[in-house]
């Protein structure tokens, strides 16, 4: 090692700010792809790139109260499984890498609910903290599973604050909003949006749920770079008129009943105005189309008894801009 004596009095070693000290001017987002991988997520609608799931494992196999566990009915778990894999490998054959958690414990059998469990950013992932007991400690194996694929982690919700992924929806990098209700609570929601804020969103509209509402992906979604679905009377009035303002056009949710039982608005967009949704929907597939987006169904009726569809299942690790 070289010390500061052995150096004349004009020269400093490099190790100590000399002539061949090399400052790092990058920032981390031109840094990441060098050093961590692509990554990085910044709408709701660019070209999907990698994602994040969880296989069911035999954990649902074992749950003697269904709605205890959250879950809305009993449900087959070789049959959510089947299912499980079908998605897997319906994102495979769109072009769409799939990143698998490994690992859980068999007293959570929530844990494929990825989007509730990490929030991807421009320059990485925040982890998240739910907010039931129930599902408490499921975000470490999701922590896990990004340290492992060389996705950075930007922070992990901490103290009192809960939060889930499903309660921000990305609408460019300047813009996203949060919503504060059953699942994320006001600590929660201020330690992201500090967060997000240091990266440079300039926008970050905190909204509220009504109650009996879930997450904000129940209640608004993006099928194309100006085109949302919303669902009226739930829909908080301060996003739509955001996005009103911002030339979006809107498609609203026709049947309740449907929007309930099928979870229609819980898809994933694969490109602008190209989406992958839940079979069973029609009646919103119909007005999705008029609008002109390109629908791809899948079978997943099993697992939605669990409480949640596409979007709830998939944690979004890269996508293009929008």
């Amino acid at each position: 090692m070289v010390t500061r004596n052995e150096v004349s009095d004009s020269t400093i070693a490099g190790a100590y700010g000399g002539d061949s000290w090399d400052q790092r001017t990058n920032t981390f987002r031109r840094d990441m792809p060098l050093w961590w991988g692509d990554w990085g997520v910044s709408s709701e609608c660019g070209a999907l790139r990698a994602v994040l799931l969880k296989r069911p494992g035999p954990e649902l196999d074992q749950i003697d109260d269904f709605d205890a566990m959250q879950m809305r009915e009993p449900l087959d778990g070789d049959l959510a499984r089947a299912q499980h894999d079908d998605l897997v490998a319906a994102y495979r054959a769109h072009g769409v890498a799939v990143h698998l958690v490994q690992g859980g414990r068999p007293d959570k059998p929530n844990g494929f609910f990825i989007r509730d469990l990490m929030l991807m950013t421009p320059e990485g992932a925040i982890v998240t903290r739910p907010a039931s007991n129930t599902r408490a400690g499921e975000e470490r194996f999701v922590a896990e599973a990004l340290a492992a694929a060389g996705v950075p982690v930007l922070m992990s919700v901490h103290g009192s604050g809960t939060f889930e992924g499903a309660d921000v929806c990305w609408i460019d990098e300047n813009l996203c909003f949060v919503a504060e209700g059953l699942r994320t609570n006001q600590e929660g929601a201020d330690q992201v949006e500090r967060m997000l804020r240091e990266i440079g969103v300039r926008d970050v509209i905190r909204v509220g749920l009504p109650w009996g509402a879930m997450h904000l992906d129940g209640l608004l979604n993006i099928l194309d770079r100006d085109l949302a679905v919303i669902w009226p009377r739930r829909t908080p009035f301060q996003i739509v008129d955001t996005l009103r303002r911002r030339g979006f056009r809107f498609v609203e949710i026709p049947d309740e009943a449907e929007a309930q039982a099928c979870l229609p608005m819980n898809f994933v967009a694969l490109e602008p105005g190209r989406i992958l949704m839940p079979a069973g929907g029609d009646s919103a597939r119909e007005r999705y189309e008029a609008a002109g987006v390109e629908c791809h169904t899948i079978e997943i009726r099993e697992l939605i008894k669990a409480g949640g569809g596409i979007h709830c299942m998939t944690g979004f690790l890269k996508r293009d801009a929008a």
